[in-house]
């Protein structure tokens, strides 16, 4: 199965849908590629892209993810040691260590990467809080969407939000429009944003802890 073959909607809404189980979790078990621009992601959602999808994994897929600058204290100490390539293997005295060795190989062999966004500019105060998505599958088509969803993998939906999606067989302008923005951030081509790789701005203390966020750890 392809992301083609998928009965996508052009929008998701809480109210309406489930995000993660009508949409997320497909796309993600029929692609092999995933690009992310979110504000903020928890070491359990990583987890979850990178191990929750037998599809995804087996497909021997790629994820790229840009964010924030602000983590959970105890996300933040575990992905620096995660991106340590110096740092030996964790121990397998339980499943949580046992899927930190599994991100710890995956982030060795680029098959996650993730970048930090940092705002650089008098015309923007805040924070980095884009948010697109995009889906490839193995045929070269593709799935963005933008909107107000974080990646929490709950499917409680906790938070009420909604997206918006564009297909590169119904709407290729608009994706091509959403790949152009994610490429030009990845690269540090966009302006009035800083972005560095996760490894040097966690080495040069460029990330914040931020303990008004709730602590997400794997389970």
């Amino acid at each position: 199965m392809v992301l083609k073959d998928l009965s996508l909607k052009l929008q998701y809404r809480t109210d309406a849908d489930n995000l993660v189980s009508e949409f997320f979790i497909p796309c993600l078990s029929n692609s092999i590629e995933y690009d992310r621009s979110v504000q903020h992601i928890t070491l359990k959602s990583i987890s979850t892209l990178s191990l929750g999808s037998q599809n995804f994994a087996e497909n021997d897929g790629k994820i790229r993810i840009i964010t924030g600058d602000r983590y959970s204290t105890k996300d933040l100490d575990i992905l620096g040691k995660i991106f340590n390539k110096k740092n030996g293997a964790f121990s397998f005295s339980s499943i949580h260590g046992y899927k930190l060795d599994i991100l710890q190989k995956l982030v060795q062999k680029n098959k996650i990467q993730i970048k930090i966004a940092i705002p650089r500019s008098e015309h923007v105060d805040g924070s980095f809080s884009e948010r697109i998505g995009i889906f490839r599958d193995e045929q070269g088509e593709m799935v963005a969407y933008t909107g107000t969803s974080n990646e929490t993998f709950n499917t409680e939906n906790r938070n009420f939000e909604s997206i918006d999606v564009f297909t590169s067989w119904n709407d290729r302008p608009r994706v091509d429009i959403k790949i152009a923005d994610f490429e030009k951030l990845w690269n540090n081509e966009t302006k009035y944003v800083q972005v560095y790789d996760f490894t040097y701005a966690y080495q040069n203390n460029l990330l914040k802890y931020d303990s008004g966020w709730a602590i997400e750890t794997l389970s």
